[in-house]
């Protein structure tokens, strides 16, 4: 999930969201000048994040109204479950290729390039690197776009093989199969754009893919039905792109600027096969655990598929808030590495791992909570029932007790590959949490259902997360990444966190569940958790109370002097 200054010239008027550049050089004790190592100033960083997280929640809204709209016009039944079969492929693309793959490994060689060029290295080995990954990227992704369209009946089938309509799931298929290509531009761009210190654009793109999405299930959803909303998903694909475009070219297409050569440049370290091999895999092997509950949830009454799906789509929406303090600073972690300043690197991960925690849990007690009361507000008209409402909230419950194993391997991962270099542990960790998935997963659907299929989930991600955290302990042995943290001060601050969250949620279930509108009831659910979580994470000594607090002032204060350009 680098850096050079946070403008190029000529950029004064852009609409990004910049940091301050650092100097170009210091005079050190040896009498010669060398690179001052990239700093951010927390404001920056606060000022960064809170663009992020507006956007976030934008997209975040709009991802509920594509759904509530997917709920209203086509329910929760046969011709659902076969769209999100479909669905299979843009949700593996946005992981592979936006997410937790393609950034994490291109921002670490944006960062490299960058760093060679604000050492004065010949030529600009950023628009190098460009012409050497691009062009390359475009030709595989739209040979895999052409093979997943055409041999979408066989993918059907063995994603889903008791489906009870798998041609409409094929048909929706070969349409979702576009975005391949436009998902793998979006997420060059984000890279790119985010190494720049650019997070406008990127934050930007789920907002217009959604509008894509909605747009098409209203406008074609009378005649085309629920293949509106796989035409929709490729227009969504084509607008992350679009929104991107300018704000890259002009970084790309401005003149470079010319820097007096301070000290040693940088060595040129190309983007390993290795690398770009060791992300992959391990982002597809992480949205594997799409394909088993699928594969799982297929075999159950029509519907199943839906209600998990609506399931993990509001219960996600913590998640992705708290990570999105990961994606402002992972450009930061993988500049310090480049720097060679392992120590700020380890700081800024531990603190990240803190602070996205303390989010993530504050939204599970809201989630596990409130979670009638939401799941009725947000989704209970049209064709979708009460029925429907009371499956997907049980459903819900299960699913968000995985959350803080999510945000952990979210936040995690990217320190194992920031410095650039191939390493597959994080892979061996996430089959074998893939592994306990599917075993619990398939010894508990017969009991537990759809329910069962959610535990296996949780379970499975919180081993994952555990291997990843024991995998970075300070002092490991034949070590390739370049972040290590303390582990026992992060268990810690985890362990006073879980605390305060099951309080919590206790709390404000039982404040939700006195009040017979579901209005009112979520209201006071949210209310009671967030009065008894802050407080008492506080009392606890969890120091990302503080954090988050400190984060809060920063922002408030810049924005009183502060400008967005």
């Amino acid at each position: 999930m680098t850096v050079v200054p946070s403008h190029s010239p000529g950029s004064e008027t852009d609409d990004a969201v910049t940091v301050p550049p650092a100097r170009a050089a210091t005079r050190t004790g040896d009498g010669g000048d060398h690179p001052a190592p990239s700093s951010v100033s927390g404001n920056a960083l606060a000022r960064a994040a809170l663009v992020t997280a507006s956007l976030s929640i934008a997209g975040s809204l709009l991802g509920l109204v594509r759904d509530q709209s997917l709920a209203r016009l086509f329910g929760a039944g046969s011709d659902t479950d076969a769209f999100l079969v479909a669905w299979t492929v843009p949700e593996f693309a946005a992981t592979l290729l936006i997410e937790d793959g393609l950034a994490i490994a291109l921002i670490p060689a944006f960062s490299m390039a960058l760093a060679r060029r604000a050492r004065g290295a010949p030529g600009d080995p950023v628009r190098a690197l460009v012409g050497a990954t691009l062009p390359r990227l475009c030709l595989a992704l739209a040979a895999v776009a052409a093979l997943i369209a055409g041999t979408a009946p066989y993918l059907v089938k063995a994603l889903a093989p008791g489906l009870p309509d798998p041609g409409l799931a094929a048909d929706c298929t070969r349409i979702t199969a576009t975005c391949v290509l436009a998902f793998g531009l979006a997420g060059y761009c984000s890279a790119a754009l985010r190494a720049h210190r650019c997070f406008l654009a990127p934050a930007a793109i789920y907002v217009v893919y959604n509008t894509g999405i909605i747009a098409a299930m209203f406008l074609l959803g009378a005649g085309w039905g629920v293949r509106s909303a796989a035409v929709g998903v490729a227009a969504g694909g084509c607008l992350m792109v679009a929104v991107q475009l300018p704000s890259l070219w002009r970084r790309l297409a401005s003149p470079t600027p010319h820097l007096a050569k301070a000290g040693a440049v940088a060595e040129e370290r190309p983007m390993q096969l290795a690398l770009v091999a060791a992300v992959l895999l391990f982002a597809l092997c992480r949205q594997s655990q799409v394909l088993v509950e699928r594969f799982l949830a297929s075999g159950l009454p029509a519907g199943a598929i839906s209600h998990l799906n609506y399931a993990q789509k509001v219960a996600q929406i913590p998640m992705t808030l708290s990570l999105m303090v990961c994606t402002v600073t992972f450009p930061v972690v993988a500049r310090a590495l480049a720097d060679g300043d392992t120590a700020r690197a380890r700081s800024r991960v531990e603190r990240d791992l803190a602070l996205a925690s303390w989010l993530v849990l504050l939204g599970m007690c809201a989630v596990v909570a409130c979670a009638p009361e939401m799941i009725e507000l947000l989704f209970q008209r049209g064709a979708f029932t009460a029925g429907d409402t009371d499956a997907t909230a049980d459903v819900m419950r299960v699913y968000a007790l995985g959350l803080l194993g999510q945000t952990l391997v979210g936040a995690l991962v990217r320190s194992y590959f920031s410095a650039g270099r191939a390493t597959w542990y994080p892979l061996g960790a996430m089959a074998a949490g893939i592994a306990v998935t599917s075993w619990i997963g398939a010894g508990a659907v017969p009991s537990w259902g759809v329910a069962g299929i959610a535990a296996a989930n949780a379970l499975g991600i919180t081993v994952t997360a555990t291997l990843l955290l024991a995998g970075l302990r300070t002092g490991r042995p034949n070590s390739t990444h370049g972040v290590s943290v303390r582990v026992r001060p992060v268990l810690a601050e985890l362990s006073r966190l879980v605390a305060a969250a099951a309080a919590a949620t206790a709390a404000g279930a039982f404040a939700a569940s006195r009040l017979p509108s579901p209005a009112a009831g979520l209201t006071a659910g949210l209310l009671t958790v967030t009065f008894v979580f802050v407080p008492l994470s506080w009392a606890f000594g969890a120091q990302s109370s503080a954090s988050a607090l400190r984060s809060l002032r920063a922002v408030t204060r810049r924005l009183t002097h502060g400008r967005f350009r």
